[in-house]
């Protein structure tokens, strides 16, 4: 295993493996499918798309939201002791509004804030896997690639990377004798990318990592309200050092355009086969919303993020990017620009509604058994 620091590359080498995607890709899949709702969405519409996507695994990616506890209880002791002028650090939560919004709502269920449940990350692991096979299941159409098991836990030190059945998976067919790039579609915190290249950093030649978080790379903001993010600091900042091509889309301003409403799924998504009505169930029964405490639909959209990443591998043009010199991220998570840095493409904007066409039309013609 050698150190972090970027490989040896040429920019024109770096700009061939970060062109733009033509013909039939070679794509795996890292993904928290039961963090909430938006990967099963993705999920569906990548197996739906399998005439341009060659999907050769899919991964189960840890998740946790215990990151949250602590502001939370912050937040709970603010409003107990009427101290409603102290920030809390990273305190948009993104969902529902802040951390004293969601501890109201708990409040005026009953509910004891400091007794909210968040799973460990081997547990949010093992629910992915299980939610994996379920959506492949669910959906009218063959796959034949491999689900497997990720990391039980995220990074504690680039020393120490997490091997699984993903991690060994990932580094065999980065490997494999194909002259195309495999592209890793990163869903999810980096945990299982991360301890591959590290432990085969060979991978980097072979492999082009797309992964949606964040601010934008030029945002001052910190990108503590990420959770792909926040999970996993260490792989997360390992990305924009080590030198494997990527291409980043960020979460807040560009995906988070991606809003359905319940409209939306009730005339587009139910009804639409049994994974037409797996989507719409798991809509309107979003497990964020039950923890959160929030009870219904009304004017509410919800984001389903993770579309953008199938988007820019299906048609580039409506996720539109441009080449930048990476950033890194600093202690603060905020970003950081330097003479170091190398070349990465970042989104600059999104086709919502091309997005959502396409999404619709071809969950319609599976419901109807056509493909």
């Amino acid at each position: 295993m050698s150190d972090k620091t970027i490989s040896i590359r040429t920019e024109k080498k770096m700009k061939e493996m970060l062109a733009i995607p033509k013909g039939k890709l070679r794509v795996v899949i890292d993904t928290d499918a039961k963090n909430e709702v938006d990967d099963q969405y993705a999920l569906t519409w990548a197996l739906l798309s399998q005439d341009q996507l060659e999907i050769e695994g899919m991964y189960a990616a840890p998740y946790s939201r215990l990151f949250h506890q602590f502001p939370l209880i912050k937040a709970y002791e603010q409003i107990k002791n009427d101290q409603l002028g102290t920030v809390i650090d990273g305190e948009n939560v993104s969902w529902g509004g802040s951390y004293h919004d969601w501890v109201r709502r708990l409040l005026a269920e009953g509910k004891d804030p400091t007794k909210v449940k968040f799973i460990s990350p081997s547990e949010g692991m093992e629910n992915s896997y299980q939610e994996i096979v379920k959506i492949i299941n669910l959906i009218p159409v063959d796959y034949e690639g491999e689900v497997l098991h990720g990391a039980p836990q995220f990074l504690e030190s680039l020393e120490r990377p997490v091997q699984s059945e993903a991690v060994d998976h990932l580094i065999e067919r980065a490997m494999a004798d194909d002259k195309r790039p495999l592209y890793v579609i990163a869903l999810a915190a980096l945990t299982n990318i991360a301890s591959a290249i590290l432990l085969e950093p060979r991978i980097k030649e072979k492999i082009v990592v797309v992964w949606t978080a964040a601010y934008p790379s030029l945002s001052p903001l910190s990108n503590r309200a990420s959770m792909n993010l926040v999970q996993d600091i260490v792989a997360s900042q390992f990305l924009f050092e080590c030198g494997v091509p990527h291409v980043y889309l960020p979460g807040f301003y560009i995906g988070a355009q991606l809003s359905l409403s319940l409209p939306d799924v009730e005339r587009w998504v139910k009804g639409k086969g049994e994974i037409g009505d797996f989507l719409y169930d798991l809509y309107i029964n979003n497990p964020i919303y039950a923890q959160r405490g929030i009870r219904e639909h009304f004017g509410r959209t919800w984001i389903a993020w993770d579309l953008i990443n199938i988007a820019w591998l299906l048609n580039p043009e409506w996720v539109p990017t441009q080449l930048f010199q990476s950033p890194q991220l600093d202690d603060n998570l905020c970003w950081v620009h330097n003479s170091s840095e190398h070349l990465m493409r970042e989104a600059v904007g999104i086709n919502r509604d091309a997005i959502f066409r396409d999404f619709f039309k071809k969950l319609h013609i599976a419901s109807q058994g056509r493909e």
